[in-house]
Formats: C-alpha cells, structure tokens, sequence
C-alpha cells in the first residue's frame, strides 16, 4: 500500500549551496541516480530517511486493517487473496526498510521512531474496516492512490528506493484490480450488498484523496524535495489524477462518489471537486484518529512477542560466525 509522504515538518533554514552541493544538483538535472556511496547533502540524506521510513511503517501498518477480514473473507478464494495481499505488504515494507539502512539508519532505530510517536505512517490505516466491502474500496482507492504516487518514485534520483518501488508497483497493480473485483461482485449483487459497497465508498472517499498529503501550497518539504528529484508531482496534481482516474470507475459500477461539487470541468479537461477537511486530515495525523492508538497498540505489542525470535537469530549469527573463525584458524 502506499505510505503518504505527510509534510507537517518545518522548513530548513536556507544557506548557500556550497561546491559540493552544486555539483550534486548537476547531477540530479543530468538524470544521474544517487546510490548509497556518493556524497549527497545531509538534508537529502535526512528528507529520504524521513519518506521511505515512513512509507515502510505505511506498509506495515496498513497490513492491520486488512488482516482483520482474513478470517471473515465469504470465499475461500477471497480468503487466499486476501491473505496473499497482505504477505505482499509485509514484503513491501521488508524493500523499504533496506532501502532505508542503506542511508546509515537502522531498522531498530525506524520502528523505535514509529512506536514513539516520532515518525508518521498514512493517515489512511487510522479508520477502521466495518464491512467487507470496505477490503474492496481499499483495494479500489487506497491502492489506486498507492500507485498514483509511487510509478514516478521508480524514477527518483535516490537508486535503492527507485529500484524497489519496481516490484512494489507491480504489485500495487493487483491489489487495485482485487479491490475492483469485489466491488464489481457487490455492486451486481443483490441491493443489500451494492449499498454497502456504497456505504464503503461514501465513508473511504475523502481520506483516499488526504492521501496525498496537504495542498501545494502548505507542504514544506514538496518544493525542495522536486527539485532534488525525489517527488517529481506536486501533492495536488496528484491528487487530480486520482479524481479524474476514479470518477468513471465509480460511474461503471453505478456507484454515487459522496461529493456534491464533483463536476466535468470541460475548459480544464479535469473534474472540479469540493473541499477536503483539512482538519480532520492534521488531527488524524496528531494522533487523534478513530484507530491511532489501536494501530500503534497492536505494532508494540508484535515487536515486543517477537523479541524472542530476534534474539535467536542474533545468537545463531554469532554461533555460526565464531565456528567460521575456529574453521578458518
């Protein structure tokens, strides 16, 4: 899934480039990939470290909402696929995290940050899944903006993370076409099922599109980080494209998108749509959010079963490298 890169930091005090720092950004205009032993700025370093961290606690926390219906799937088959998709998310976050320690920060000190409070994960993966229809309007929106944002991440500047969001997005791919189908199966179900799938789409819309972070004109990293290559669109023209992606998605499957300014702008060649609730979106983002403390709760307490399993495996590294060395004396 996909992890918002959320700008509620502070700007950096500008300073003058220095030779070195000019000489990265020819880089970056010639199209040339970073990878992790060229020199690069500290704050290039520092704003990657702060995004795909972020993204991978997104692909790990947003496996919670969805393994919550594992075991209420209709179907056997929708039970596989659904258990499939969140294997893969797990995996999504496994890309991330090692595109991330190869910048110098450690997985520990990562989920140390996210279970702090520190570091921020999608807003998205803080509202609750009520029915099984909302598993398929998060395979419809929440992925579908997932890919919105992360098929030009294939082509940023920093190499590790451009070449994992690869095999992410291909992904991605599947898990927006298995949202789809289920809303396909409920909208041509009986007209119980299509109203929930109705109710699912009225309750998901307006987060999807928070997704993407704030408007253009409040985010204080999105300038800085265009221009080091490492978001090539602005939040809101993503945005757009969501929209104009969506609406005749939602049109063929009869469905009623929950916004009463929605309209065809033919002069613009987009649709207008109404305003977002920015305030719900920051105080989501402070922790205030109907499954913030659920989420954060559940990830604790993971890590904290799984610090047994840890240690044995640091124990069996250390046994099998000592035995190395007594073999090689």
């Amino acid at each position: 899934m996909y992890a918002q890169m959320v700008d509620t930091g502070t700007k950096v005090a500008g300073a003058e480039s220095s030779a070195e720092e000019q000489a990265f950004q020819v880089r970056l205009d010639a199209d040339i990939r970073i990878e992790p032993q060229d020199w690069m700025p500290q704050r290039y370093r520092n704003t990657l470290i702060r995004q795909i961290s972020q993204h991978a606690h997104s692909e790990i926390v947003g496996q919670l909402p969805e393994g919550n219906w594992i075991t209420r799937a209709p179907t056997l088959k929708r039970k596989a696929i659904l258990l499939a998709k969140v294997q893969d998310e797990a995996g999504h976050g496994l890309y991330l995290y090692s595109a991330a320690e190869t910048l110098g920060v450690s997985r520990d000190q990562m989920v140390d940050d996210l279970h702090s409070g520190k570091a921020k994960y999608s807003s998205i993966f803080n509202y609750p899944t009520l029915t099984w229809a909302d598993i398929g309007t998060i395979g419809w929106l929440v992925d579908g903006a997932a890919i919105m944002n992360q098929i030009p991440l294939c082509r940023c500047s920093y190499g590790p993370y451009a070449r994992a969001m690869i095999r992410v997005c291909k992904e991605e791919a599947f898990h927006m076409r298995q949202g789809y189908d289920i809303m396909m199966a409920l909208c041509r179900g009986t007209p119980e099922q299509k109203a929930m799938a109705q109710d699912a789409l009225n309750r998901w819309w307006w987060p999807s599109l928070m997704m993407f972070g704030p408007p253009d004109g409040d985010s204080v990293h999105s300038e800085q980080s265009r221009q080091w290559k490492i978001k090539l669109f602005t939040n809101d023209e993503l945005r757009q494209k969501m929209v104009d992606q969506t609406v005749p998605q939602a049109e063929y499957l009869g469905l009623t998108i929950p916004d009463p300014d929605l309209k065809w702008n033919a002069e613009r060649g987009h649709y207008d749509y109404g305003a977002i609730d920015w305030d719900e979106f920051y105080n989501v983002i402070k922790g205030n959010g109907p499954c913030n403390r659920e989420r954060i709760a559940t990830r604790r307490s993971a890590w904290e079963d799984g610090t047994w399993f840890r240690d044995a495996l640091v124990a069996h590294a250390q046994k099998k490298a000592s035995r190395e060395m007594s073999e090689a004396a």
